[in-house]
């Protein structure tokens, strides 16, 4: 059976568990099974949840709540959910202990830094003098935007075999103290940090641009994707 790979959603202005369907497509098409996990507010475990994924995917979206990393929100910070924040941490917490691979996009790469004790830029341009671009709001997701260089001896360096690579880009917050048992391994010209991974023996990678939106018309971003599912499909044999 193919890897099954859990992707977290948000939560609608109809109050629905929403995904973008460019998620669905990139997994589908680095060869793993994407099932979409709903939020239950009151859920604080997720266990039950997580037996049935082989790796797990955190997806983009709204800022996280600075209180979890011992902050007050500036002004920038316009769009928060609790509930999101809580659901998303269970997960990872539950996902963390399994050892099952974790994928971390945008919002996710903050998640995760997040959840192994980091902290964040609440407002790229507010926090950070001379910064480039990275938050476009006349532009194509599938665009290709500004450079990024990638670390030697990175796992993203070993996907896309190259030191350096353009992305699309649509954030305005990023990672700032980095977690625990994490590095950062990719970073943008000005200096912003666009990968962290693990530094044990666990697949755990968080990358600041959002590569399920380029799969289509830049193919090279699929590799990631079927890096993170041919880990989910190693883990898969260790449950059997």
């Amino acid at each position: 059976m193919k890897p099954v790979i859990g992707v977290t959603t948000f939560l609608s202005s109809k109050g629905q568990s929403a995904l973008s369907s460019d998620y669905i497509h990139s997994i589908y098409a680095a060869g793993g099974i994407p099932v979409t996990i709903p939020i239950i507010p009151e859920e604080r475990q997720y266990g039950e949840y997580l037996q049935l994924f082989d790796g797990l995917l955190f997806s983009g979206g709204d800022d996280i709540a600075p209180y979890h990393y011992g902050e007050n929100p500036i002004r920038e910070v316009q769009a928060i959910s609790s509930i999101r924040d809580e659901y998303e941490l269970a997960l990872f917490r539950g996902a963390y202990e399994r050892k099952l691979p974790i994928f971390g996009i945008c919002r996710g790469i903050q998640l995760i830094n997040v959840a192994m004790g980091g902290t964040l830029v609440q407002d790229i341009n507010k926090q950070i003098p001379d910064t480039l671009g990275h938050f476009p709001r006349e532009i194509a997701t599938d665009e290709l935007y500004h450079a990024v260089t990638l670390k030697e001896g990175s796992k993203v360096r070993a996907v896309f075999g190259k030191d350096k690579i353009f992305t699309n880009s649509f954030h305005h917050q990023c990672v700032k103290d980095i977690g625990h048992h994490l590095e950062a391994t990719a970073f943008s010209e000005d200096g912003i940090i666009e990968a962290v991974e693990s530094t044990e023996d666990r697949f755990l990678l968080g990358v600041q641009w959002h590569p399920e939106c380029m799969t289509k018309r830049h193919p090279m971003f699929v590799d990631l994707f079927r890096e993170f599912v041919q880990a989910a499909a190693a883990y898969q044999q260790t449950k059997q």
